[in-house]
């Protein structure tokens, strides 16, 4: 979806160009015209850097930083507008993808909280208590917020607020939380520690028995 988005916008673009050109328009004064009006969005600097979307915001440039506000708006009138005219989505089709592409974010999202939850429970809390350290208050408080976060996805009634509530718990709540399992690993022993270390899935491959590399 996010090719057929920007060879939409490229293609509607061109026709914007061809059009004026054709209509008896110096091509080196339409370009000129359209890059005096849009060079505030030309970069020519590192797009991944953090710096880059707080620079766009002092030039004005509006923008979506989350994929699914970028969901939300694929049925926006200028949307409509935009794929109609170039006869890629009608409004019922960009409509299905909408709640596809929500759909599809809630799933993940609730599997990946899903996963979490039994992770901690069957892994992280077993280790901490195994081992007498490690935040194990702060453990077993995360257990309901995930599962009150999972419930309250399944309440929502329509695939917008669901994914607005998915967003929240994987990019806030669930962050949070790996930072509460990280403390953990950082003091739990590795002989008490029952989940794959970074070391282990590094060089598994390499040792019958990875910890053995250590």
């Amino acid at each position: 979806m996010v090719n057929t988005v920007l060879n939409t916008i490229t293609a509607d673009a061109f026709k914007t160009v061809a059009d004026r050109i054709e209509a008896g328009e110096s091509g080196a004064d339409v370009a000129r015209e359209l890059y005096t009006k849009h060079k505030r969005a030309v970069f020519n600097g590192n797009g991944y850097d953090e710096a880059w979307p707080e620079e766009a915001g002092k030039r004005g440039i509006w923008r979506i930083d989350s994929g699914v506000d970028a969901i939300q708006v694929l049925t926006s009138d200028k949307n409509i507008k935009l794929f109609g005219e170039q006869n890629i989505f009608t409004e019922p089709e960009l409509a299905a993808r909408q709640e596809v592409l929500l759909d599809h974010y809630t799933g993940t999202v609730e599997m990946e909280a899903l996963t979490m939850i039994d992770m901690i429970k069957q892994h992280v809390i077993p280790s901490v208590k195994e081992s007498g350290v490690g935040p194990l208050a702060e453990l077993e408080a995360t257990l309901p917020v995930l599962e009150s976060a999972v419930a309250a996805i399944h309440a929502a009634e329509t695939a917008e607020e669901k994914g607005a509530l998915a967003r929240v718990l994987r990019l806030e709540t669930m962050i949070d939380i790996r930072d509460t399992c990280d403390a953990a690993e950082a003091v739990v022993p590795a002989e008490h520690w029952t989940l794959a270390t970074y070391g282990d899935l590094l060089f598994m491959d390499m040792y019958p028995n990875p910890h053995d590399a250590f």
